[in-house]
């Protein structure tokens, strides 16, 4: 039986994994999950990454109105996975593997964190105007 922390652990690698797909942070996601469920086996790495790449074509071919009930399925499905992983690993190789899906699980969170740029505009008039820069922007014309 996995304390509680691992659980929770193998809880947030799912949702990490279901939450990447589509986004920039999929192919480093991706590869450390396989990573940590092959095990140094390069086939059993290997079907995994075959399942992760269903996992994201699952998702993507999800209607607008049943994307969250099949990401939900999809997190837990990998929430399994992970946690059938660290329960069947001895003490020390659990430790290890605990930590390499705590990176996955930064890495996935990381995306998305880059320093933005956001300008409200309140009463204004523009005329053939237009915004540049580059990285995330928001921009709010009210």
């Amino acid at each position: 039986m996995l304390v509680e922390a691992l659980l929770a652990l193998a809880a947030a690698g799912g949702g990490a994994i279901v939450q990447a797909a589509g986004t920039d942070a999929w192919n480093g996601v991706r590869s450390g999950i396989a990573r940590v469920l092959g095990r140094g086996e390069e086939a059993r790495e290997q079907a995994e990454l075959e399942r992760l790449d269903r996992t994201r074509t699952v998702l993507d071919a999800a209607s607008e109105g049943e994307f969250n009930r099949v990401q939900a399925a999809q997190a837990a499905v990998w929430q399994n996975r992970l946690e059938m992983l660290l329960e069947e690993l001895p003490d020390a190789q659990r430790q290890q593997a605990a930590v390499e899906i705590q990176n996955v699980i930064e890495r996935a969170s990381a995306v998305g964190k880059e320093p933005s740029v956001h300008n409200d505009f309140s009463g204004s008039t523009f005329e053939k105007s237009a915004v540049q820069g580059s990285g995330t922007q928001h921009n709010t014309f009210n």
